[in-house]
């Protein structure tokens, strides 16, 4: 009897002791991962993009000649917004006046690479847009794609 009870003993250890080795998941790199799918997004539309070393993409296809917009400054601009499945989920044809301080980080770091009048295309990771905060039909840790023009800089 005193086997058996031993035998019992050491295997109710084993299943305590197997259930606590569990190995926890790895922590998913969004950085590396949004990196990769904008980069494969560059790639399979064949841009011409540069990047910063936040890993904000951006493509000038027209500079503009007119005022750069500051950080604080209010612009109007037209845009389209589109995730990377090419789902769109915002846009303005008319255009829209704001102020760039209450906007996402990846619009206040890349529209200022534009003067009035200038075009392109912002390609921005998730850190720079709603990180991991779902909004609208924007789910979390999206990248997030815009085609931009900036009609005026009102300083």
């Amino acid at each position: 009897m005193k086997t058996l009870t031993s035998i019992f003993c050491v295997f109710i250890l084993g299943l305590i002791f197997l259930g606590s080795c569990k190995k926890e998941e790895e922590p998913i790199d969004y950085i590396a991962v949004d990196k990769k799918i904008i980069q494969d997004y560059i790639t399979a539309n064949s841009l011409d993009a540069d990047s910063t070393s936040s890993g904000l993409y951006y493509v000038i296809e027209k500079l503009g000649t007119g005022k750069r917009p500051g950080q604080y400054s209010d612009v109007k601009i037209k845009y389209k917004g589109y995730l990377s499945d090419g789902s769109v989920f915002d846009e303005s044809t008319a255009g829209i006046r704001l102020n760039l301080s209450s906007v996402i980080s990846g619009w206040q770091e890349g529209v200022p690479f534009f003067k009035e009048g200038g075009e392109g295309i912002l390609l921005i990771p998730s850190h720079l847009g709603y990180g991991n905060q779902a909004t609208g039909s924007i789910p979390a840790h999206s990248v997030l794609i815009f085609e931009i023009k900036l009609e005026e800089v009102y300083q």
